[in-house]
């Protein structure tokens, strides 16, 4: 008896032993969100959408309804999205009864755009924004999602005090918190800019700083033209410069306008063409359009005279063709 009493005590500690690493494993948070759905989701109100459904007969419409309208793509938010929970949760609740897999973008970080200034804006403070963000988050719940956090953050230190920096780190470590506290099933990519702009050691270094260790990955392109080739070489080289951190994360890269590679312009640059649409795997985990073609990146090159994320239907329908 005492020898079975032993084997069932062993037994039963390795029952409780087991059910105490699945606890802390999270099972929510081990699920793939690409798995619980059917493919990328088409948002339905998206900028090509709108203008091709208000100019049916302008020559143009059938090209960018085909080619970018209806291309699973990235919707963005911010400041303009009113109350955010309630907007990303009616974007993920409808691509979740569509058995699709949304990409939703945040971006709305204090002094947003630091640098360069088109898209300037952002919540007012620290504490504002970690409001919006837990609201973003709980707006998704438990809804498969995708999530590519704040565009830009991470490659505009350079325009920022060592205040500053500390304090974008900080809530960019909230935001990470909070996806994973509210959200299990969202997949969330911390912007890491272009091989373009920052070196991959010091990309790596900046990630580590804002806790990418707790994000499931890392996002690069986005809003670039970069080629997915060398996007995919400078995703390896900062992830064999996080290894020294002690991980590495996958990554994905916006090929929604790279199909012709970068002129090193960032800015509406000419003769720029639209790339390999949403997809898993292509030499990174997910190659995503996280930017609408045709959408401007500011008062710059072919979009002179525009805001930033308005559409160009003429931009837009030379990218199609690359010229």
């Amino acid at each position: 008896m005492l020898r079975s009493d032993r084997a069932v005590s062993a037994l039963l500690a390795g029952v409780l032993a087991a059910a105490l690493a699945v606890i802390d494993a999270g099972p929510a948070h081990a699920a793939d969100p690409t798995t619980m759905t059917s493919g990328f989701y088409t948002d339905p109100d998206n900028s090509a959408l709108r203008w091709a459904h208000a100019n049916p007969g302008d020559g143009r419409a059938a090209a960018i309804r085909t080619s970018i309208a209806d291309t699973p793509a990235a919707r963005w938010f911010g400041n303009w999205s009113g109350d955010i929970g309630t907007a990303t949760g009616a974007y993920a609740g409808r691509a979740d009864s569509y058995d699709k897999l949304p990409i939703l973008v945040a971006y709305n970080i204090p002094d947003r755009d630091i640098c360069a200034g088109h898209s300037g804006g952002g919540a007012g403070s620290r504490a504002a924004y970690d409001t919006w963000i837990a609201a973003f988050a709980s707006g998704i719940g438990s809804r498969p999602a995708v999530v590519v956090l704040e565009p830009d953050a991470l490659g505009h230190e350079s325009c920022m005090t060592a205040a500053q920096i500390a304090e974008r780190n900080a809530m960019l470590k909230n935001a990470i918190a909070q996806f994973k506290a509210k959200a299990p099933h969202t997949w969330v990519y911390l912007d890491a800019g272009n091989p373009a702009w920052i070196d991959a050691p010091t990309m790596a270094r900046q990630l580590a700083a804002a806790g990418v260790s707790g994000a499931h990955g890392f996002a690069l392109n986005v809003s670039n033209y970069v080629t997915t080739d060398q996007n995919t070489s400078y995703g390896n080289a900062v992830n064999s410069a996080l290894a020294s951190y002690g991980y590495t994360k996958p990554f994905v890269i916006d090929t929604s306008r790279n199909g012709n590679g970068s002129d090193g312009q960032w800015c509406n640059p000419a003769g720029r063409r639209i790339g390999t649409p949403s997809r898993r795997g292509g030499g990174a985990e997910m190659l995503l359009w996280i930017k609408v073609p045709g959408e401007s990146d500011g008062n710059c090159g072919v979009g002179a005279g525009s805001s930033a994320g308005q559409f160009l239907p003429e931009v837009a329908y030379k990218m199609i063709y690359g010229y």
